[in-house]
């Protein structure tokens, strides 16, 4: 997972491609997100986000 990491940032630098990063953050939270409220009690309130 760190090399991915790694690799992903080297090739962001070097192509200059540095607005991906926040589109990456936020689909990694969002993920993150709706993942952990999968099966909780908070899961209706999540979903109305989207």
């Amino acid at each position: 997972m760190l090399d991915l990491l790694k690799d992903l940032w080297g090739y962001m630098r070097e192509r200059k491609k540095l607005w991906l990063a926040p589109i990456i953050i936020v689909m990694v939270v969002l993920g993150g997100l709706l993942l952990l409220a999968q099966g909780s009690a908070i899961a209706p309130f999540i979903y109305t986000l989207f």
